[in-house]
């Protein structure tokens, strides 16, 4: 079984899927709507759905005929976790590395 993370980040990677999760970041949306956002097919934004769904970072609702269309939010924790933890390694690994230059005199500039 996939961990979270790889089913997450492997959701987003794909430019259309993150397109989706902007889109309904600002709110639900009907399947149909989703497809003519972004000039796909249904069965191809249904695809797109599906491997979001997979990996927990939306939600399908029924109301009559409809299919909305959620955004998980709080799903997006653990990957957001996982990149201030990844972050916060690298910000002290180069502060530790700047602390080191500057104690053996060599001048450098860090670039934010």
């Amino acid at each position: 079984m996939e961990d979270v993370l790889t089913l997450r980040f492997g959701a987003m990677a794909h430019p259309v899927r993150r397109s989706i999760l902007e889109t309904l970041a600002r709110g639900s949306a009907k399947v149909g709507e989703l497809a003519a956002m972004f000039a796909l097919t249904a069965p191809a934004i249904t695809n797109h759905l599906k491997v979001l769904e997979r990996a927990g970072l939306i939600k399908r609702r029924v109301e009559a005929q409809t299919r909305i269309i959620s955004l998980r939010t709080e799903e997006m924790t653990a990957a957001e976790d996982w990149l201030k933890d990844v972050r916060a390694f690298w910000e002290s690994s180069f502060d530790k590395l700047d602390a080191h230059l500057q104690e053996a005199g060599i001048n450098h500039e860090r670039k934010e």
